[in-house]
Order: C-alpha cells, then structure tokens, then sequence
C-alpha cells in the first residue's frame, strides 16, 4: 500500500464532502415528491457494497426495481400528505416541540437568511421540513451555499441532528412505507454516518 500523495490527500476531503452533499440532495428529492419513471430506473441500477451504507443502497436499488410510478406515488401521499395529513410529519418543528410553525422553523429561517439561502419560489412547505433540510446541508457540503465545511458542521448540528435521525427511523417503520422504507434506512444511516464523523478526534 503506498502512502496517498500531497495532492491525493487535499483531494480527498473534496470527494467524501461531494459524496457526502449527493446523498443528502438524493434524500431531499425523494422526501419532497414522489420519484418519477427515470428516476426509479436510476435508483434499481445503484451499486451496493458491504459495508452498511453500501447495504442501504443496495436495498434501496431492490426497492426501485419492485415498485412503479404509480405505487409510489400513492405511497408518498400516504406518508406525508393523506386526508388531512400524512402518516408523519416531517417537520423539525414538530418532532422538537410536537407543534407546527415552532422556534426550531423561527431559528432555521433565521440560520438560512444570514447564510444567504432563500426558499425557492413556488415551494408551500416551510423551511423545516426534512426535504429542504437535507437539500439545504447538501448545498453548503458541495460549496453551491456560502459558508464551507464549518457552516456545514453548524447546520447540522443545529437543524439535523437534534430530529432527522428519529424522522428516519419512524420513516423505516411506518405502516404505508414499502419503497421508503429503503429511503428511511438510508437516511437514517446517513445520520448516523455524520454522527459518527462529528465525534473523530481533529
């Protein structure tokens, strides 16, 4: 085994973040719509591996691959949004305070205005649901959002950590999920991936 080169090793980072920012922008576009025909095709073609992520995804492949546009889309209306509402909210408001619209939603807007990060227009769903939390952590990994890796461990820390872990976990289990059953495992071993990162030695 050679020992990685000066410019591998400033490389290296770059890659974990880019990988890193893909998985959590995958998660908000699977948690704010259903996904469609091309996308589905996309996600039965995903490699798998044996560690535990890798496993995730290969799940999530196999759950592509057994479900169609139409089954998923049902679903997704099953989940979040239902006759009234959906078998879970996904809002960090709520899974803080068990209330919409509370102080976690007033600090996020607050964290998001001062890192520059307006809600794109058209979206109805307030800036603490788990869609626009994860896509908004994808961005500031990837550099599309100002601020680099300290803003990023700051966003996290503040507005994923203390909720999206157990979203994930009710997501896995819930009664209407089959398809994102595979997306609430993946999501929730992402969480527990970042966990584990924040509590390396510097």
């Amino acid at each position: 085994m050679r020992a990685m080169t000066q410019q591998e090793q400033a490389q290296a980072p770059d890659a974990m973040a880019t990988e890193r920012a893909r998985l959590f922008a995958l998660l908000g576009r699977l948690l704010v719509a259903a996904p469609d025909a091309h996308l589905l095709h996309a996600l039965a073609a995903l490699p798998g591996d044996a560690s535990p992520l890798g496993k995730c995804f290969r799940a999530l492949a196999e759950a592509a691959a057994a479900t169609d546009t139409q089954r998923v889309q049902r679903e997704f209306h099953d989940l979040f949004i239902g006759l009234g509402r959906g078998e879970l909210l996904p809002f960090a408001s709520y899974y803080i305070t068990g209330f919409l619209h509370e102080r976690p939603l007033a600090d996020l807007r607050g964290d998001l205005a001062r890192l520059g990060i307006e809600r794109a227009d058209g979206v109805a769903e307030p800036e603490d649901h788990i869609a626009s939390e994860c896509e908004s952590f994808a961005g500031l990994l990837s550099g599309v959002f100002p601020g680099g890796d300290a803003a990023a461990e700051a966003f996290f820390a503040r507005h994923l950590r203390p909720w999206a872990g157990r979203f994930f976990a009710d997501l896995e289990a819930a009664e209407a999920a089959s398809f994102y059953r595979a997306v609430g495992a993946l999501g929730r071993m992402a969480i527990e991936v970042e966990l584990a990162a924040q509590e390396l030695p510097v």
